[in-house]
């Protein structure tokens, strides 16, 4: 872990008032961490091993809301069904800020090595699944509870208000319910309190704990999600002549829908279309009526992601007209483009750079991963950052698999980083 007294005493060479201002907060911050950061961890371990899917998150977020309470916070509870909010008001004036983190895991069976994995099942879907933070989100809420109990600890000094949004759903509600961060703000998030910027922070399953990282602008991808319904007539599977078979028609669909992106794009144009789903028939000797296929379409860009759909429904037209069926196509736009204020994030490096040491702050590609946390750029400019996590030496699976591990190391890095990028934003705010 990286060595923050070290990197204190070095800048203590920094002669500007701000400058002495930040690392007298700094070496406090630095103090609060290591005390706090012992009963943070078991917080996380407790969240990891009793995950809950999204909109089901009942537990996470009791355990956050009592933790808020007994910091003196102001508590909301149940924005977008299990949604917690804690408003910590400073002791002097100055701007609000809100920052947030996301509680669902993911119906993901845990294959780790930790004594505290998890060994939840529950049901997904109609079936039965494994539930693990297989993305991190429980290092996401132990951090941000970690970062309030910082602020709360030093509450006099804090030029301003704090929000601290604790977000159910951002893997994406259950089929037919709604949830997720659109849902908080749909239901007045921020009434009353709102922000001039919004953070937030992920783990980084390909960055060592002792690292951090953020992209300038557009981040991460816009994510849609679709639900095809190919339609025939069923018959004998002897009898492929009296059929009108939907499952060679889907077959060449998903050859088809890789055109979009190898034909029908620049291919400096970042995009991706996949089926991850196919579901049809009940038999190997009948040929079924329909065939369903579900999928993802990732973008950056307003008009690729039109032009995708577009060529969709032509593709899955010409496809089943030819195969004399029929289709159906939903077309959902989940998520919108994250993106990193420029400015804001221009404002912001100094403080990574002086936290952390400049050589661990890393300059982060786009991702075709999506966040909901794009939402929030809808009220104020937003930042959203990535905390190294996975330990020297050894390798994580990716987010979403069973072999995702996120070491507790950087939890209070984590904790550092953020309650430092709120006390300058908050220092300055008036000033920009």
């Amino acid at each position: 872990m990286m060595q923050y007294r070290t990197l204190l005493a070095l800048s203590a060479l920094a002669v500007a008032p701000a400058a002495v201002q930040a690392q007298a907060a700094d070496a406090r911050v630095a103090t609060a961490v290591d005390r706090l950061a012992p009963r943070i961890t078991e917080i996380r371990h407790d969240l990891h091993q009793n995950p809950e899917l999204s909109n089901r998150e009942t537990r996470t977020a009791g355990v956050v809301a009592a933790h808020l309470r007994s910091l003196g916070l102001e508590v909301r509870t149940g924005i977008a069904h299990t949604g917690v909010v804690g408003i910590l008001r400073g002791g002097r004036p100055g701007p609000t800020i809100a920052v947030r983190a996301d509680m669902d895991a993911l119906p993901v069976t845990e294959e780790t090595n930790y004594p505290w994995k998890s060994t939840v099942r529950t049901e997904y879907l109609g079936n039965q699944v494994g539930v693990m933070h297989a993305c991190g989100h429980d290092v996401h809420t132990a951090v941000q509870m970690g970062v309030a109990s910082v602020l709360a600890g030093m509450r006099a000094e804090v030029p301003g208000t704090v929000v601290f949004v604790f977000q159910p759903a951002e893997e994406g509600a259950p089929p037919g319910e709604q949830g997720g961060a659109k849902l908080m703000l749909d239901e007045g998030v921020f009434n009353g309190v709102r922000p001039e910027a919004v953070f937030g922070l992920h783990t980084f399953a390909q960055m060592e704990v002792g690292k951090v990282g953020y992209t300038p602008g557009p981040a991460m991808a816009a994510a849609d999600r679709f639900i095809i319904r190919i339609k025939g007539r069923q018959s004998h599977g002897a009898s492929p002549h009296l059929a009108i078979d939907p499952i060679v028609m889907a077959s060449q669909a998903v050859l088809s829908l890789q055109t979009i992106r190898s034909r029908n794009l620049s291919p400096f144009t970042p995009s991706v279309v996949t089926v991850g789903l196919i579901r049809g028939g009940e038999r190997n000797n009948i040929i079924p009526e329909q065939v369903e296929m579900h999928g993802t379409v990732r973008t950056f860009d307003p008009a690729v992601q039109d032009e995708v759909e577009r060529r969709m429904r032509e593709i899955l037209d010409g496809v089943t007209r030819a195969g004399g069926g029929s289709y159906e196509l939903q077309y959902d736009r989940i998520t919108p483009v994250t993106v990193n204020n420029p400015d804001l994030a221009r404002r912001l490096h100094p403080t990574l750079a002086r936290l952390m040491g400049g050589s661990n702050v890393v300059d982060v590609p786009p991702t075709t991963g999506a966040e909901d946390f794009a939402f929030f750029a809808n009220v104020a400019p937003t930042f959203f950052y990535r905390l190294g996590t996975t330990p020297p030496g050894q390798k994580s699976g990716d987010h979403h698999t069973p072999t995702f591990i996120a070491d507790d190391a950087a939890i209070p890095i984590g904790m550092r980083t953020m309650t430092g990028l709120v006390l300058d934003y908050l220092r300055t705010g008036a000033a920009q």
